[in-house]
């Protein structure tokens, strides 16, 4: 199996930063990169398990979690998490992927059980999705995508019968039947609200990173749309904004190699620069794992 090179994103502490050699953790972006590294062949046992050790040392007493800045060799908190109920479901679900230090170490279990206890906290049951925070009391789409996979087992399939409600329930609260298309949050001027690759544009496409199953098409008729419709906007984001490795995943999942080529032409150059994050890096050296090489220069990629 081949491992995962973090490079400049790890330091001797086992602190991984957003950037790389960036002053800036953000635990929900660091967990996300480590999953889907895990969960597509590439080895992240020397990094996970420090890399638990240092947040659980930081973690909020209420269970959850701040982002981190760096000053000289010391790591504080700085500012709040940009929402805490993906952030704890991806961080119950990495600490799941360590089964024998969860189940040997106390700290490890007193960290996933007041994770479980905030994330319960956040619960609506009036609509049946969670809320991103005990300040925000609002709901969004694709946080309650991530809470539904951490609710449910590979593949998509869910677990049990709270799996299956929860997944009508986002569905439910989250589709817009007159403009058919999911609504980003529940916050009422988001029908009203001009499209936006992010978060708008992007939402729509975010279900089939978890094959969630309530689509209004089949996946595959569902992103090929998607990407007529986007695709050449994506590719070009990396030139002012993110590199947007996530959707080149997705592309290599739905066996779309030509897009991903694409991106890989387009935004490897843009490597150790401001709009290339960490999840960028893990899904380059995916794809190059699996054999993806970027585009030739004369592809037609928009």
């Amino acid at each position: 199996m081949p491992k995962l090179d973090p490079k400049g994103f790890v330091d001797e502490s086992g602190a991984i930063t957003i950037l790389e050699t960036g002053n800036i953790i953000d635990p929900y972006f660091t967990l996300q990169a480590l999953l889907l590294a895990r969960e597509n062949g590439l080895d992240i046992s020397p990094h996970a398990e420090k890399w638990a050790e240092w947040l659980i040392a930081r973690q909020r007493p209420d269970g959850s979690f701040d982002r981190f800045c760096r000053t000289g060799p010391v790591w504080l908190g700085c500012k709040s998490a940009d929402a805490d109920d993906a952030l704890l479901a991806i961080w119950m679900k990495f600490l799941r992927t360590m089964p024998k230090q969860l189940k040997e170490k106390p700290s490890w279990r007193k960290s996933y059980d007041a994770s479980s206890k905030a994330l319960g906290q956040l619960y609506d049951p009036q609509r049946g999705v969670y809320l991103v925070s005990p300040v925000f009391q609002h709901g969004l789409f694709m946080d309650n995508l991530e809470v539904w996979s951490y609710k449910t087992i590979r593949g998509g399939v869910p677990q049990n019968i709270e799996a299956r409600e929860f997944a009508r329930a986002i569905r439910t609260t989250f589709w817009d039947a007159k403009g058919q298309r999911f609504l980003v949050s529940t916050q009422p001027e988001q029908k009203s609200l001009s499209h936006t690759f992010y978060p708008e544009h992007v939402a729509q496409i975010f279900p089939l990173l978890f094959d969630f199953p309530l689509l209004p098409t089949d996946a595959s008729t569902y992103y090929r749309q998607w990407m007529k419709d986007h695709r050449a906007t994506w590719l070009h984001q990396v030139k002012s904004d993110y590199a947007w490795g996530l959707l080149a995943f997705l592309a290599w999942k739905q066996r779309d190699n030509e897009s991903a080529q694409c991106w890989l032409r387009e935004a490897l150059p843009y490597q150790q620069t401001g709009h290339w994050t960490f999840t960028d890096e893990v899904v380059a050296q995916l794809l190059q794992a699996k054999g993806v090489i970027p585009a030739a220069a004369k592809a037609a990629c928009s």
